[in-house]
């Protein structure tokens, strides 16, 4: 089974004005191997949005090292790590963030639009996608036209469609009731499956991450395996490999 990521002595500093830097977490290490579903958890204010955007390259760490299929991302210049973003890190955020104007299928579709194919390329993968999450007879509405449930499913449809080799969620069901909130945590479970896709999912869910594969836990800037094992450095690796 191959390590998707490595990430090693992850320090994350704030600045702020007039005052000492605010530290989130310092020398945090973590590993996830291919087709591992993760969850995260932890109080708000915890770090769990920050490490998420620093392991999706959305931001970059004060110190540390973040290795995705090998390549050190923490290291790329803003060109280089915007395509890689594009083609091999996946995002389902709270909020769907569908472009209003166009279609389930479009919006599923945009990934590879913004990365140079065109949309007759990925339209059957697209509409597949679409018909994994239960949505085949909703493939030409508009976002204005869908449920909440609704929309986030087309928003995880859109996270698999390039085949990244990482996707990050960040409070994916926050936004739902129970019923939808239980509907689309199946719906990841089910795709990350079949994809053998590796998932890192942040959420206040406690029921919700007792189906993943491992549950991490980040408060006051330590990240913890369930069970108390603490995630630093050669001690994280050595339980990672055992």
């Amino acid at each position: 089974m191959s390590t998707i990521l490595k990430a090693t002595g992850l320090t994350k500093r704030f600045p702020v004005a007039g005052r000492a830097d605010v530290e989130v977490f310092s020398n945090l290490s973590l590993m996830l191997n291919e087709g591992e579903l993760a969850t995260l958890i932890g109080p708000s204010g915890s770090g769990k949005s920050t490490l998420l955007h620093l392991l999706g390259t959305l931001d970059k760490p004060t110190s540390g090292e973040i290795l995705i299929e090998g390549q050190n991302v923490a290291k790329m210049n803003d060109k280089d790590v915007s395509a890689f973003r594009n083609r091999r890190i996946g995002f389902i955020f709270q909020f769907h963030h569908l472009l209003p104007e166009f279609t389930a299928l479009e919006n599923v579709a945009m990934p590879a639009m913004i990365a140079g194919q065109t949309f007759k390329d990925v339209e059957a993968r697209a509409t597949e996608l679409l018909t994994d999450v239960g949505l085949g007879e909703r493939l030409d509405h508009r976002p204005a036209m869908l449920s909440g449930g609704e929309a986030q499913r087309v928003a995880v449809a859109r996270a698999f469609l390039m085949r990244p080799a990482l996707i990050l969620a960040d409070e994916p069901t926050g936004n739902l009731d129970s019923r939808n909130s239980e509907i689309l945590f199946t719906i990841i479970l089910n795709l990350s499956r079949k994809h053998s896709q590796t998932f890192l999912i942040a959420t206040h869910n406690l029921d919700l991450a007792k189906e993943s594969d491992r549950i991490l836990h980040l408060e006051r800037g330590v990240l913890q395996e369930s069970g108390g094992q603490k995630l630093d450095g050669a001690e994280r690796e050595d339980s990672a490999q055992s």
